[in-house]
C-alpha cells in the first residue's frame, strides 16, 4: 500500500498591518498543531513592507523566517499555483496545495489576500474577497446586520477626509445622534488597535485623531454597559455556532493592551446564560455569517446590555485569533472540537469551498464563427 500524500500547508503570517506581531503568535500555534502526518507546513511571511519570505523549514522560527526567508512572489496565474523566487541565487519555486492565512487587519483580512489567492487558483482556509472585506469594514458589516434584522447599537461612520476637512460639522452630526459616552476606533482594523473610549464631549477630537491615521473611515458608537460575549462559528453554506463565551476584561474594556500586553483577562466558557440566551446568541450568530457570506471560519462578538437584558451584534471577525488559547479554539474545544482537529475541518471546509468553487463557469462557448464577429 502507498503512503498517502501530506498536503503542503502554507501558513501565511505577518502582513502590512497594524496587527503584523498577531499574526505572527496565531501562525505559530497553527504550524505546531498541523499534524505532521497529514500535512506539511509551509511558512509564509509578508514582511511589514510587503516582501513575501518562505522559510525552509516548519520549524523555523517565524521571526527568521521574516529575517532570512527566501524572496518569493505569487503569481496571479492559475496554472503556476505555486510561489516562485525572486532575485538572483533563488532557488527553486515552492508548491503549497492549500493556504491557511493566518493574517490579521489590512491587506490579510479585508480580501485584498483572497482576492491574489483566487488569481492564483489556490485553495485557502476562511472567507472569500466578499465577506472578508465586509467583515474588515464594521460600517458596511452593520448595515448588513440591519438588513438581516440582527441588532446593532447606534453609531456614527466618518471618512477621514470629511473629519480632516470639516471637523466642526463633523462633531455636531455625532452629537446630534450620540450621547456620551462612546468609542472611538478605525473602521477598518482590529485587535482594538487605535481604539478610544470617550466620557466627555471634549474629548472627542483626540480621540478620532487618534483613530484617523489607522483607516480611512472611524466609527463613533455608543458605549454600551454590557457583558461581552462570543460565539464561533464553523462551516460554509451550513454553518454552526458554538456554545458562548464571556470575555471578562481586567481593564475597564477589552482594548489592545488587556488582549495581548496585560494578564488578567478572563474568558469564561462557557458563558453564564440562559438556555433561551444561548439559543439566541447561536441563532445570531449564524445568521451574522450569513449574512455578510462567510466561509470556513468566523468569530461573532455580541454586547449583552447589563440593564436591559438586550443583546446586540457588534462585529464579525473572518480571521479570528487562532492561538491554542485564544477565544476562538477554546469555544469549539468547549463545544467538543479540540485544536487539531478543529484545523482539519478548516481545511477540508477550504478545499470543498474550492471545489464549489471549480464547478462556476467563468467563459461562455460562443457558436461558430461569433468570435470572428466580435473581434472584427
Amino acid at each position: 500500500m502507498t503512503e498517502k500524500k501530506r498536503l503542503r500547508v502554507g501558513v501565511l503570517f505577518g502582513g502590512r498591518s497594524g496587527e503584523h506581531e498577531v499574526s505572527l503568535v496565531s501562525a505559530a500555534s497553527v504550524i505546531r498543531a498541523l499534524d505532521p502526518a497529514k500535512y506539511e507546513a509551509v511558512p509564509i511571511g509578508i514582511s511589514k513592507d510587503g516582501r513575501w519570505l518562505v522559510g525552509g523549514h516548519s520549524r523555523k522560527l517565524l521571526p527568521e523566517v521574516l529575517r532570512s526567508g527566501q524572496r518569493m512572489m505569487l503569481p496571479g496565474d492559475p496554472e503556476a499555483a505555486m510561489l516562485v523566487p525572486m532575485g538572483p541565487g533563488s532557488e527553486g519555486a515552492v508548491r503549497v496545495d492549500v493556504v491557511f492565512p493566518a493574517l490579521h487587519g489590512t491587506f490579510g483580512e479585508d480580501g485584498t489576500i483572497q482576492g491574489l489567492l483566487e488569481l492564483a487558483g489556490l485553495p485557502y482556509v476562511g472567507s472569500g474577497v466578499l465577506a472578508s472585506a465586509v467583515g474588515m469594514d464594521k460600517d458596511v458589516q452593520k448595515r448588513l446586520f440591519r438588513q438581516e434584522r440582527l441588532p446593532v447599537a447606534d453609531y456614527v461612520a466618518i471618512q477621514r477626509s470629511e473629519w480632516q476637512a470639516q471637523p466642526k460639522q463633523v462633531l455636531r452630526t455625532v452629537w446630534k445622534k450620540l450621547k456620551c459616552p462612546v468609542f472611538v476606533k478605525p473602521a477598518t482594523l482590529g485587535s482594538s488597535v487605535g481604539m478610544t473610549k470617550v466620557k466627555k464631549p471634549g474629548e472627542l477630537t483626540a480621540a478620532l485623531n487618534a483613530a484617523a491615521p489607522f483607516a480611512q473611515k472611524v466609527m463613533v458608537e455608543r458605549a454600551i454597559d454590557a457583558r461581552e460575549i462570543e460565539v464561533a462559528v464553523l462551516g460554509n453554506a451550513r454553518p454552526m455556532a458554538s456554545v458562548p463565551g464571556e470575555i471578562v476584561p481586567h481593564r475597564e474594556f477589552y482594548d489592545y493592551t488587556a488582549k495581548y500586553l496585560e494578564e488578567g483577562t478572563r474568558l469564561v466558557i462557557p458563558a453564564k446564560l440562559t438556555r433561551a440566551q444561548v439559543k439566541k446568541f447561536q441563532d445570531y450568530a449564524a445568521r451574522a455569517f450569513r449574512a455578510v457570506e462567510a466561509a470556513g471560519m468566523a468569530r461573532v462578538d455580541f454586547f449583552l446590555e447589563r440593564r436591559t437584558g438586550k443583546i446586540y451584534v457588534n462585529e464579525i471577525n473572518t480571521i479570528p485569533g487562532f492561538t491554542s488559547i485564544s477565544m476562538y479554539p477554546k469555544l469549539w474545544e468547549a463545544s467538543g472540537i479540540v485544536y487539531r482537529d478543529l484545523i482539519d475541518r478548516l481545511i477540508e471546509f477550504a478545499l470543498a469551498q474550492h471545489r464549489e468553487k471549480q464547478r462556476t463557469k467563468y467563459s461562455i462557448e460562443l457558436p461558430k464563427g461569433a468570435a470572428g464577429a466580435l473581434t472584427g
